[in-house]
């Protein structure tokens, strides 16, 4: 019969962390990209000149 070892704790913890990590770094790439299209397009509907009919 095969023993099969259970890893150590710290492993765990250190996968656990760079998981995590991963995770956050995508999604603050994602709110960067998305904060970036939203001035963009603010940026671009101020440059446009808008007529008025008055």
């Amino acid at each position: 019969m095969r023993n099969y070892r259970t890893p150590s704790v710290s492993k765990m913890v250190k996968r656990f962390d760079s998981e995590l990590k991963a995770l956050l770094l995508e999604d603050l790439k994602a709110v960067k990209n998305a904060k970036n299209k939203i001035i963009d397009s603010i940026t671009q509907t101020m440059q446009t000149p808008s007529f008025n009919a008055a």
